[in-house]
């Protein structure tokens, strides 16, 4: 599993690596290397944590987020995340290059705290809920439940509005405002999979109904 964590994080960080640096057309950009720093430092401290106290949530937050039996529209929703990931990267590396947009030092580092919260924010929800994988399906392998506690007492999906800090708290550090539209089109594909990912609950996990009655709001208390 460690080879496994190892080779994972090493293609991720280096893909996310050179979707940022290369259109920055410098490897001097410190901003860059301080998003890379406390975000491999918080998915490699996340990762052993998991090893050590819930090794089969690991394995499964190691998995592809595609699977056979996936169904289109969440295939769709991951693989539409993925290009404007990508996309998102690359457009703040060539803010960071023309000069476009430019945030204050204590802006930069509001946004190193928020990504600091975020990675803070997943621990709490993964320590909830140990059916937090990667592919959104029922693992009646694994004998899954309702998580209602901690995070998922206040919203029903609290991983999806940590991430809504990290695509604030990102472009924030990295000095680039237009970084900030990315929102426009994140908040919306967040939300299809967490539409997405309700519809199989509903039909598949038993009590998910009721929670669902219970915990009103998705993502932000009071909004929806």
């Amino acid at each position: 599993m460690l080879l496994n964590i190892a080779a994972q994080s090493l293609i991720g960080f280096g893909l996310m690596a050179l979707s940022l640096f290369l259109p920055a057309g410098t490897w001097g950009w410190a901003q860059g290397w301080v998003f890379l720093g406390l975000t491999a430092a918080g998915s490699l401290a996340t990762a052993l944590w998991l090893r050590r106290t819930d090794p089969g949530l690991l394995a499964e937050r190691l998995k592809s987020p595609f699977t056979a039996d996936q169904r289109p529209r969440d295939r769709v929703v991951v693989v539409a995340l993925f290009v404007c990931f990508a996309a998102w990267f690359v457009a703040m590396g060539i803010d960071a290059r023309r000069g476009w947009s430019r945030t204050p030092l204590w802006a930069q580092a509001f946004g190193a705290a928020l990504i600091v919260v975020v990675f803070w924010g997943y621990l709490l929800v993964l320590r909830a809920n140990s059916f937090a994988a990667v592919t959104v399906r029922v693992q009646k392998e694994r004998g899954q439940t309702v998580a209602s506690t901690g995070p998922y007492a206040v919203v029903r999906h609290p991983m999806y509005a940590c991430a809504l800090l990290f695509f604030i708290g990102t472009p924030l550090l990295l000095g680039s405002l237009w970084g900030l539209l990315g929102l426009v089109v994140f908040v919306p594909l967040l939300a299809a999979r967490a539409l997405g990912e309700e519809a199989v609950l509903l039909e598949g996990l038993p009590g998910y109904r009721d929670y669902a009655a219970k915990v009103r709001f998705r993502l932000l208390p009071g909004v929806w």
